[in-house]
């Protein structure tokens, strides 16, 4: 019992300078700025769908919006019958001057249905920038000349970028506080240390030659981290992954905890495919609920009862440094939820080492170690078409975005 508090100890104040420098980095990061110096090349945006989560109006009237000269909206759906397509017929009879398409249906080319969209989709862009985008995103009218500047060195592959998070409801405002308390200033932490050679499915912009040059979105296919991988094919080719100032805004629409855990469940059990050392020493972001165990354990000894001290006023003040950087308000009625959101967070991060499985819109599937796709054993029957190239050797980096918010992400 000695030893174990002892480790919670050294663990528990170990976290607490992580936090520390953790939101230093997010500090920093929040007084970036970028020129577009004029680079505005034409744009194509891809945007898969699936489902009306009741924000989705207003999230792509937001694309519709754009302070830039010649861009294309392509949307996708994989049925006629899908809510998001009545959507998409609103938003064009309300913008009929932009150029804008809606894709139904088209083949499976993998396990990943998400990417199977998006590949239908690249056939109707007319542009050579390609700007992929989630569904649940909102931005404002600057975003695509912000996104886009990077890519006017030769030197650039893909430009991506953060995002942050807002939303009504206890179960939403806690997939909103992930965001922006815990994922957002651990990526940070993380790219502040090693070469961003990934990316984050909120956005990822990049020319089709490069697109063409990693085997295209097929290469992904099979993929759930598909947004990680085509960082990472690029990153390969020698060309540089580049993280845009632009945090673009993730509307968070959760029906309820339940939903919440599963989501966060398939997000954590992909990290730790993707990258198993750090995921696991990640144990150290957890300072609040390490410093809970450590009083059970240690009882209210003035070292315990200190730390945990010192974990409650780093939650506190993060949030008090956040969220202006992030240009939202301080959330002060949903500081009761803080110890909740830690402790929910800790229990999947625990959680995602007893199981290979994930849920991705209602359907259950088998994560493979080398982070591909299959049908789960109960699901045998309703094979994936398609196959993608296994890409060994992946080097880790911060968290990424598989998509824990809404179908399509």
């Amino acid at each position: 019992m000695a030893l174990l508090a002892l480790v919670l100890a050294v663990l528990t104040a170990a976290s607490a300078l992580y936090w520390l420098w953790a939101l230093s980095c997010a500090c920093r990061f929040g007084r970036r700025t970028q020129e577009t110096a004029g680079f505005l090349p034409p744009v194509t945006i891809l945007k898969p769908l699936q489902g009306d989560d009741g924000y989705l109006y207003e999230n792509l009237r937001s694309f519709c919006r754009q302070a830039y000269p010649t861009y294309q909206l392509v949307f996708g759906v994989r049925d006629a019958a899908d809510p998001a397509a009545a959507v998409v017929e609103r938003v064009q009879a309300e913008f009929p001057a932009i150029d804008m398409a809606l894709v139904i249906g088209g083949p499976d080319w993998g396990a990943n249905r998400k990417i199977s969209t998006v590949i239908n989709l690249l056939r109707q862009a007319r542009h050579e920038v390609v700007v992929l985008v989630d569904s649940d995103m909102r931005v404002t009218p600057d975003y695509l000349g912000q996104i886009v500047a990077p890519l006017a060195d030769p030197a650039v592959g893909m430009v991506t970028c953060l995002y942050k998070g807002t939303g009504a409801g206890v179960a939403s405002t806690l997939g909103a506080m992930f965001i922006n308390e815990w994922f957002l200033p651990s990526a940070l932490a993380g790219i502040m240390l090693q070469e961003l050679r990934h990316a984050f499915g909120a956005t990822m912009a990049f020319r089709r030659e490069t697109l063409a040059a990693i085997g295209g979105f097929e290469a992904v296919a099979d993929y759930l981290a598909d947004d990680y991988m085509l960082g990472w094919l690029v990153s390969r080719r020698g060309l540089r992954v580049v993280l845009s100032p632009y945090i673009v805004e993730n509307v968070v629409a959760e029906a309820g905890v339940a939903g919440l855990v599963l989501h966060e469940l398939r997000w954590t059990r992909t990290v730790r495919n993707v990258r198993p050392a750090s995921y696991f020493s990640s144990v150290v972001t957890h300072g609040l609920p390490l410093a809970l165990g450590l009083l059970l354990l240690a009882g209210a000894t003035p070292l315990a009862v200190g730390l945990l001290l010192a974990h409650l006023g780093l939650r506190c003040g993060g949030r008090l440094l956040l969220y202006p950087r992030l240009g939202l308000p301080v959330p002060w009625r949903s500081s009761w939820l803080v110890p909740i959101r830690d402790l929910l967070s800790f229990m999947l991060w625990a959680l995602s080492f007893l199981g290979g499985t994930v849920r991705w819109n209602g359907e259950r599937l088998q994560l493979r170690s080398d982070g591909t796709l299959a049908p789960a054993l109960r699901d045998e029957g309703r094979g994936a078409k398609g196959s993608a190239q296994a890409c060994a050797g992946q080097t880790e980096g911060p968290g990424l975005n598989d998509g824990q918010r809404s179908p399509w992400r």
